[in-house]
């Protein structure tokens, strides 16, 4: 049975013009497994076709279209989100939260945000919708789509150059590496969160305590 699945899946993700469609459309819908195409790609790329360079072109392209689709929608729906949202309510503070942190750190942020499945399209769409400037997006989207096509491609290379006389425990390899650095990724985002939250909770304590002073001084 393996014999006769391992054809159709390479010619599948040996088509150039469907990595692009995968990962473009999983820019804006994320439930596309563009992650395990361009992996699976990159399995038989080590077996000289497809064309290692020209898999990690197509999924970087496909990548970045799909972020420019989802900052686009943003964009749109972004005024009329903050119409709804009266100042002080959750929704505009929360969208003025977004803002400052992508003025502060956008890069960063976009870069980081193209590794995890569903963090990306929040980040695109958000961008757009509180108005981060899009040539600043272009470039750090390029960037961010450059290195994860090139990352998720060599993750299944790498697998299928160790396995090349079984290209299914190649793709399951590629498939735990990748795997493993997101779950790499997202408990670092946890712990940091974590360690944010008391340093948060202790100025906020610290302020009310000020103020409960200030009061208790003006009686």
């Amino acid at each position: 049975m393996t014999d006769a699945i391992l054809p159709l899946v390479e010619d599948v993700m040996s088509s150039y013009l469907a990595l692009f469609s995968l990962a473009a459309v999983d820019g804006f819908f994320p439930v596309v497994p563009s992650e395990t195409s361009v992996i699976t790609a990159g399995v038989f790329a080590a077996a000289g076709d497809p064309n290692l360079p020209l898999v990690i072109l197509a999924a970087a392209l496909g990548a970045f279209a799909g972020d420019q689709v989802s900052y686009a929608v943003g964009r749109l729906t972004g005024p009329r989100l903050y119409d709804r949202a009266p100042p002080g309510a959750r929704r505009r503070a929360a969208l003025d939260r977004a803002r400052g942190a992508l003025a502060a750190r956008g890069g960063v942020i976009i870069v980081a945000s193209r590794y995890l499945p569903g963090g990306r399209t929040a980040v695109t769409l958000t961008a757009g919708a509180v108005g981060y400037r899009w040539n600043r997006f272009a470039a750090f989207g390029a960037v961010a789509a450059m290195t994860w096509g090139t990352y998720t491609a060599l993750v299944g290379y790498l697998g299928g150059v160790a396995f090349e006389h079984n290209p299914l425990i190649g793709l399951l390899l590629g498939f735990g590496m990748a795997a493993a650095v997101t779950v790499a990724v997202e408990l670092t985002r946890h712990l940091l969160r974590r360690r944010r939250t008391p340093a948060a909770a202790g100025t906020r304590r610290s302020a009310h305590g000020d103020v409960s002073t200030g009061q208790q001084a003006c009686r």
